[in-house]
């Protein structure tokens, strides 16, 4: 019976993916793998077509991180779905451990994984707080097991059904980042919960394809951008609102000349305001401010 969905989506590093694969498989191999090629133009077919555990999807056209695997989940077959991004190895089978989080609590949305970078730091438990008009995040103070601010997509064991409920990943933040924080905070505010495990530990060198693909100034505008459009789909509380507001005028001219990018990324944030109020949700289980205070 396949409990698991394994689900990684692959973007250009097809090297480093292979290599990855043959050394995961020995603890993945018996569960539903689903690889995600968002580069058309070299295809997998050939790579993979030993592998028969393995199911491929190939886009047609790059459409992004987000996307890709919500076209993955549609197909999975399993009730849990692990996300492991390309760069990611693991050290064991641990991961299995979660099943036991989502048994013990039907509430539970996700479980995220210490993840070990390549300087030796452990990752992976995130915090969430409000300032000066602006939504941000950092990584937590301490790695003990927890709530967790929100489930990277690239190491973490997720509920299928509530994935689903949720309309998965969100196309605005294509092509990448945010698009993780924005599930788990639409999770939160349904009531749901996000554990971070320290037992469980992955080896993840993050970002090495997007600093590969993509200038640094591309990919601070669109973490600006992003960063933009969550606070105009999620927060909805007035006070943070008006907060928001009263400060916008400052953190444009403050961090146009502080931060490259950040006007630039307003701009493009501004394109898609039409979109983005169109999925604004107003009834949600908890309120913003109730979701901050659990993480100061």
């Amino acid at each position: 019976m396949i409990m698991i969905t394994v689900i990684i989506p692959s973007y250009k590093n097809h090297l480093e993916l292979l290599k990855n694969l043959t050394h995961n498989l020995k603890f993945i191999a018996k569960y539903q793998i689903i690889i995600v090629n968002d580069s058309p133009e070299k295809s997998l077919k050939k790579e993979l077509e030993k592998l028969p555990q393995v199911t491929l999807i190939e886009n047609k056209k790059n459409i992004g991180f987000g996307p890709s695997i919500n076209i993955a989940v549609q197909k999975a077959k399993s009730d849990y779905i692990l996300l492991l991004n390309s760069d990611v190895v693991l050290e064991d089978s641990s991961f299995e451990k979660a099943f036991a989080e989502f048994k013990k609590d039907p509430e539970i949305f996700s479980v995220s994984f210490a993840q070990k970078e390549t300087d030796g730091k452990i990752t992976g438990k995130n915090t969430i707080y409000w300032q000066r008009g602006l939504f941000f995040h950092k990584k937590a103070k301490d790695l003990s097991f927890g709530i967790n601010a929100w489930a990277e997509g690239g190491a973490a064991l997720f509920d299928r059904q509530k994935f689903l409920r949720l309309n998965g990943f969100d196309p605005l933040y294509s092509p990448f980042y945010w698009e993780d924080i924005d599930l788990s905070y639409r999770a939160w505010k349904s009531g749901y919960k996000i554990l971070f495990d320290p037992k469980i530990l992955v080896r993840h060198n993050h970002g090495t394809t997007i600093n590969k693909y993509f200038s640094a100034t591309t990919v601070k505008k669109i973490a600006y951008r992003n960063q933009l459009i969550f606070i105009w789909k999620n927060i909805v509380d007035f006070g943070l609102v008006i907060n928001h507001l009263f400060f916008l005028p400052y953190n444009l001219i403050y961090y146009s000349h502080k931060k490259e990018g950040f006007f630039s990324g307003f701009i493009q944030a501004l394109k898609l305001l039409p979109e983005v109020f169109a999925k604004k949700d107003n009834h949600s289980r908890l309120k913003d401010q109730q979701i901050l205070a659990m993480f100061k």
